[in-house]
């Protein structure tokens, strides 16, 4: 039977954590070990179980034809509101679903394309040399950090990837580091709140829980695009 690991922390010590915002703190003691769905890692989060990550054999479900009906991917980029030269960072960029759309409306900015399987970083790479795109550089990142320069983005998408990162605060603050002080996050999420979207609970997540989490590692929400069928489309800034 696998081992069930509970850390038990004292409130004053977790709230004590997230009031170092933006330093170099250590969050062990954050995350919580428990058993949960099926579909979950056993590991929590503010409440949230952490969900396993799809693999690069799921590349084909990413690239699907219905993709833009099912999630209106043109409206979500258009809520980005892209210019020429913008450097945009897609965190968990997979196939580069979004990524070779972006590419060709930033004509005199850049695309980091980030993610953490190599299956997904060559295949990245085989469509930008086949499209000859110069604009796109491609970055493997790790789990606790996007491998990205300080201060070098103007904006960073998160489509469907942030309920699996393993550890989320550390992602979220290695992020905030590599944004401009004005810079945006553009979270999109399947809706928690929403019964109907039929996508396993795991792999949702609700505007509450995103705003608890992103709190914690000093990110604010700016607005909640209501404008997609199945997805959240949420603007954080730094606080």
């Amino acid at each position: 039977m696998k081992k069930i690991i509970y850390l038990y922390v004292p409130f004053v010590l977790f709230l004590s954590v997230f009031q170092c915002v933006g330093q170099e703190v250590s969050t062990n003691d954050i995350y919580t070990y428990k058993k949960g769905d099926s579909n979950g890692t056993g590991k929590w989060y503010l409440g949230r179980e952490i969900s396993h990550v799809m693999g690069f054999q799921g590349m084909a479900w990413l690239d699907r034809p219905e993709r833009e009906a099912e999630e209106n991917t043109s409206k979500l980029l258009s809520n980005l509101n892209i210019q020429a030269s913008d450097t945009i960072a897609d965190i968990g960029a997979g196939s580069g679903y979004h990524v070779f759309q972006m590419a060709p409306v930033v004509k005199n900015g850049l695309i980091y394309a980030v993610d953490i399987q190599d299956e997904m970083l060559a295949e990245l790479r085989r469509k930008k040399e086949s499209g000859k795109l110069k604009n796109i550089e491609v970055i493997k990142g790790s789990e606790q950090h996007v491998n990205l320069p300080k201060n070098s983005v103007s904006k960073v998408l998160m489509v469907d990837v942030y309920h699996e990162f393993d550890y989320p605060y550390e992602m979220i603050v290695s992020i905030k580091k590599a944004l401009h002080p004005d810079g945006k996050i553009y979270l999109i999420e399947y809706r928690g709140e929403d019964t109907s979207v039929p996508i396993k609970k795991l792999h949702k997540m609700t505007e509450k829980q995103a705003v608890k989490e992103m709190k914690a590692a000093g990110m604010k929400l700016e607005k909640n695009f209501d404008n997609l069928p199945w997805q959240h489309c949420m603007v954080f800034v730094k606080e």
